[in-house]
């Protein structure tokens, strides 16, 4: 029969197990983040960004480096951020369901689909118009949204569940209305559950023709024939434009064809090709004064886009390898068939300093903010999840920097890589302006994304005009890295929402 002693001992053990599981239990539940607001993100201190000009600061609460912990009570709520009143001057109905994807020379695969196919339609309208879609969720048991990827739309418009809206149900519809500013090629997908809906195919393009011919566009070569390239991997196969095989595009010898590249993948995308070609914009924008690039690649980050001409040799084709596995194919039907493949180039074209230098429409020499964005990673537990998780400036989600702004900053952002992957970075309802790579500043063309490659030590200065009210993701479009905690944002002073994640609505945006 055990001592008096030996019984004390073993209930001193118990007790102390007991409040060591007790203890442990109590810190993983404080990981659990429950129903949330983005409104209650950036609070605390020690974040390693900075506001640049305090007189900026709101009601609410500001970390001892001016991020904003929430905006004043009794705000302006992102659903009021809408398009003007008037007629539509383009409407869709887009019905998205859950289910097989046919694949036109590959295999079916599970996912989502947009009017029966994905890619869905390709939306298109001229720039000024106000372009109207519905979007119907016939099957999607999760909820679905849609996202105009660079498209810089009123936030009521921008598509994220939780933030801007509630997912749309089984059943549901949901109206999105913005005025096709700024001519370009862009994408449109869901963001609710954004890692499971993107890569399944719940996903489109869309290209604003502009109104007239920019300055930029007139110093370059006219394009005869304009088509789309759209990148997607279902289930491990390269497809382009939903096909597992090259489209061929016929055209005169002398005649140039633009090619929209859009990159809708979770890696960056490279293009090249045997014959001289033109990078004439990026990301929507024109590049100003383009050059031939030969003998080099281009690279095109996870959620960019980036438009090429290509001129038709006097004989035989000409073959844009676009994406690696897959090749656009132009010139007359039959020398098109042949036109040869091309090894890769090793050297990247730095679009740094590609094109001829043009003045910017503001001064990012005299910023009205300044932040910090550094990406990093540590083990930690984030709703949880035991893992090795993204942090930025040393914070883990979701205590990570809230960028406040007041409408008409002018906003300087220092992107930091100190981890080993690569982070294609896609600001929300903004388009961004590179200054500088690595302390190198920029020589050629205004080079202006939404959606920019980060690599592993590398930092790049970038700035922006704050005028596009709202609150807006700021966040690696590697979608799994958003998901494991890559993901800012960016809040004007003022400005509400009434929307939850992880509530009663189901709102899961990555």
């Amino acid at each position: 029969m055990p001592s008096r002693r030996e019984l004390l001992r073993c209930a001193v053990v118990g007790v102390a197990v007991a409040t060591a599981l007790g203890a442990g239990a109590l810190a993983w539940s404080s990981t659990l983040l429950g129903e949330y607001s983005v409104m209650d993100m950036g609070s605390g201190e020690g974040h390693a960004g900075h506001g640049g000009d305090a007189g900026h600061a709101s009601g609410g609460a500001v970390g001892g480096d001016g991020t904003e912990a929430s905006a004043p009570p009794g705000g302006l709520s992102v659903t009021a951020l809408t398009a003007p009143d008037r007629p539509a001057d383009v409407r869709v109905e887009l019905v998205a369901r859950q289910g097989t994807v046919e694949v036109p020379g590959g295999r079916d695969v599970e996912g989502y689909t947009v009017n029966g196919t994905s890619p869905g339609p390709r939306i298109r309208a001229r720039q000024g118009d106000l372009v109207e879609v519905e979007l119907v969720n016939e099957s999607v048991t999760a909820g679905a949204t849609l996202h105009w990827h660079g498209i810089d739309v009123p936030n009521a418009a921008d598509g994220v569940a939780g933030i801007t809206q509630d997912a749309v149900p089984v059943g549901g519809r949901h109206v999105y209305r913005f005025e096709a500013t700024d001519a370009g090629t862009y994408w449109y997908h869901s963001h609710q559950v954004s890692h499971e809906q993107v890569v399944g195919g719940l996903l489109g393009a869309i290209v604003i023709e502009p109104a007239t011919v920019s300055t930029a566009e007139a110093t370059t070569p006219a394009a005869a024939l304009d088509v789309t390239a759209l990148l997607h991997v279902y289930g491990g196969q390269h497809t382009l434009n939903g096909r597992v095989g090259d489209e061929r595009v016929t055209a005169a010898p002398g005649s140039t064809v633009r090619v929209r590249v859009i990159n809708t993948d979770q890696g960056t995308a490279a293009v090249w090709s045997g014959a001289p070609f033109r990078v004439v914009a990026t990301d929507g924008h024109e590049v100003n004064r383009p050059g031939e690039v030969d003998g080099q690649r281009l690279l095109i980050p996870a959620g960019g886009r980036a438009d090429v001409t290509v001129t038709v040799p006097a004989s035989g084709a000409a073959r844009l390898h676009v994406g690696g596995a897959r090749s656009v194919l132009i010139g007359p039907a039959p020398e098109a068939e042949a036109a040869p493949r091309v090894r890769q180039p090793a050297e990247t074209l730095d679009l740094l300093a590609y094109g001829t230098p043009a003045p910017l429409a503001f001064d990012p020499d005299s910023p009205d903010r300044s932040y910090e964005y550094g990406i990093a990673r540590r083990f930690g537990i984030i709703d949880g999840r035991p893992g090795n998780f993204w942090t930025i400036n040393g914070r883990m989600f979701p205590d990570v920097p809230m960028f406040a702004v007041a409408e008409g900053d002018v906003v300087v952002m220092h992107l930091r890589n100190d981890s080993g992957d690569v982070h294609p970075m896609h600001l929300h309802g903004h388009h961004v302006v590179v200054l500088s790579r690595d302390g190198v500043a920029a020589s050629g063309s205004p080079w202006v994304v939404d959606s920019l490659d980060v690599h592993p030590g590398e930092s790049y200065d970038i700035a922006f005009v704050a005028d596009n009210p709202g609150i807006w993701s700021d966040h690696c479009h590697t979608l799994p890295h958003a998901v494991d905690g890559l993901i800012a944002h960016l809040m004007y002073e003022g400005v509400t929402t009434p929307f939850t994640i992880n509530g009663d609505a189901g709102n899961r945006p990555e």
